[in-house]
């Protein structure tokens, strides 16, 4: 396990002075239960801290970064990029769920592919970097594997629509934004659609989903992309 867990600092670019954190950090309660182990031994505790580490990271990243957006939009991209299912994603880029020791129960059952396993083991190990190496060592992990370009995109998205009108109420003089249905193709149990968006009767871009609201979000996005390249260019 030892040898396991020096190949996870290597994914991090961290090494531990304090090797029984790491440990701490990727021991789940079920691996800890199993073997009767005193329960503050598990992850949890480092998962606390770890999950306002993450918290005040993030907050401070969007803060400075996004000196336009109003603190209601803040609150909604922060939660999209630490919540279960993002930080899930984010752990495969460290191939975090390999790491985890888990009970035989817990690993019969699939935990290393538990969304809720891996991510509260991610912010375990955020804690244990921030306990061992502080704040700076934490953030670095967390700029490089969370806040990244592609989640920082799909946080846009999860939210893009109000962003949208948002943007065009502040800084265009018109507030129509309108969504218009381009194609849809495929079975019914794979559909794609294309989606246009338009402010007054302007195109601003398109977007492709699933269904039709994943396709105005994401076509929203594009419009977000064309207008804000707009007002960088007339500063």
């Amino acid at each position: 396990m030892n040898n396991m867990l020096e190949k996870l600092e290597e994914n991090i670019d961290y090494s531990f002075k304090n090797k029984e954190l790491l440990m701490e950090a990727m021991s789940h309660s079920s691996y800890i239960n199993e073997r009767k182990i005193n329960k503050t031994a598990c992850n949890e505790r480092l998962e606390f801290l770890g999950d306002a580490v993450l918290e005040l990271a993030s907050s401070d990243y969007l803060f400075k970064k996004y000196g336009d957006i109003p603190e209601g939009k803040l609150s909604k991209m922060r939660a999209a990029l630490v919540c279960e299912p993002a930080l899930y994603e984010c752990s495969k880029a460290i191939d975090l769920g390999n790491y985890i020791r888990l009970g035989k129960g817990e690993e019969a059952g699939g935990g290393r592919n538990k969304p809720s396993v891996v991510s509260d083991a991610f912010e375990a190990l955020l804690g244990a970097v921030y306990l061992d190496g502080g704040m700076e060592e934490a953030r670095k992990i967390i700029l490089r594997f969370i806040l990244t370009e592609s989640q920082i995109e799909q946080a846009h998205i999860s939210d893009s629509k109000s962003y949208l009108q948002e943007l065009v109420q502040a800084h265009m003089k018109s507030s129509l934004v309108t969504y218009k249905t381009i194609s849809e193709s495929g079975p019914e149990h794979d559909k794609e659609f294309v989606v246009a968006v338009y402010i007054d009767e302007r195109e601003y871009g398109e977007g492709t989903g699933r269904n039709k609201k994943a396709a105005e979000k994401a076509a929203a996005l594009h419009a977000i992309k064309l207008i804000k390249n707009k007002l960088i260019e007339t500063e």
